[in-house]
């Protein structure tokens, strides 16, 4: 089941709100242009209006003339509605001219048919979706069909094979995301693509309409220390953890660049932990390898790395300095 972000969902909403009124706004000053052009065509919205109250009354009443007192009702709204669109038509109007209506009417712009959220809603959340993403990743074009993997070597180049098999292992799990698979542990130097291909993953898994929260492993910890320890409490430290326990991918970016502390420790073990028990995926990349990883974290970390992530390793030569060369 996909997850929604709460703080994107009610910015949708809002934007949802925001777009009704408008569209509402837009309906009535064409309806006061039309009623000042024809005047005839407001008397029958009146004369239909009153119909109904009219029709309504009718129908509460006992004896056998109710039937015909509705069919009379209903005789002359016909006549009514004939009119009405006549006169629009050779005004130039659309036969909807005069009517208010709402902008999605599959939900009458509430958001929601039922229970089950409407589609013009999930369309907002997945806009604030990407631009939240956009903002954070910084996204210019990055995406699976802008990799290039020249920047690995030359063709049959042994780290050109590997990172050609990491972007494939990438591509397939973006596509796959959903269903059963595991969560990924990015390891290598700066400046081999980590930071690109998650941004890749990040886009297409985003696009399915699944929830995807990006930070970086400094901010992180930084939002759980305001969450537990600020004298007063901080709603949006305590949403963003929220988010980062409940969002169906979290991607923890540059994992080793934080000062290690038994609270940073504690922090993470509990958040893979967490994740792992409700099955939510994580992508974790770090400069540190394995290795590394082991000595500088706890048994209990390093055995939930072992265990419940894919490790995939980045090769080859920095691509920030090999560009800087180039320009």
């Amino acid at each position: 089941m996909k997850t929604m972000d709460g703080k994107q969902v009610a910015r949708a909403a809002e934007r949802l709100r925001q777009r009704a009124s408008r569209h509402e706004a837009e309906q009535m000053r064409l309806r006061a242009a039309v009623y000042e052009k024809l005047p005839r065509v407001a008397e029958i919205d009146r004369l239909l209006a009153r119909n109904v109250v009219e029709a309504a009354s009718a129908a509460f009443r006992t004896g056998e003339d109710v039937e015909l007192a509705i069919k009379s009702i209903a005789g002359r709204n016909l006549d009514l509605q004939a009119e009405r669109a006549e006169l629009l038509a050779e005004a130039g109007y659309a036969p909807d001219a005069a009517d208010i209506t709402p902008y999605c009417d599959k939900c009458g712009d509430t958001g929601f048919v039922g229970r089950k959220m409407c589609s013009c809603l999930e369309e907002l959340v997945r806009d604030e979706q990407r631009k939240e993403l956009s903002q954070l990743l910084k996204l210019g074009e990055e995406s699976f069909d802008s990799f290039d993997p020249e920047w690995y070597g030359p063709l049959g180049a042994p780290d050109r094979e590997h990172m050609e098999m990491v972007y494939e292992l990438c591509l397939q799990y973006a596509r796959r995301f959903g269903s059963a698979g595991s969560s990924l542990f990015f390891t290598g130097g700066p400046g081999l693509g980590k930071t690109f291909l998650s941004t890749c993953i990040a886009r297409e898994v985003a696009d399915k309409g699944f929830s995807v929260v990006y930070d970086t492993a400094i901010s992180v910890f930084e939002r759980f220390e305001k969450h537990k320890f600020a004298r007063e409490p901080d709603e949006d430290a305590d949403a963003d953890v929220d988010r980062y326990m409940e969002c169906d991918l979290l991607i923890l970016d540059d994992l080793g660049t934080e000062m290690t502390t038994s609270f940073t420790q504690s922090v993470l073990y509990d958040l893979i932990n967490t994740r792992m028990l409700r099955g939510r995926r994580m992508i974790i990349s770090s400069n540190l390898s394995p290795e590394e990883m082991r000595r500088r974290y706890t048994g209990q970390i390093c055995s939930r790395l072992d265990g419940e992530f894919t490790v995939v390793r980045f090769k080859g030569r920095d691509i920030r300095r090999l560009k800087r060369e180039r320009d």
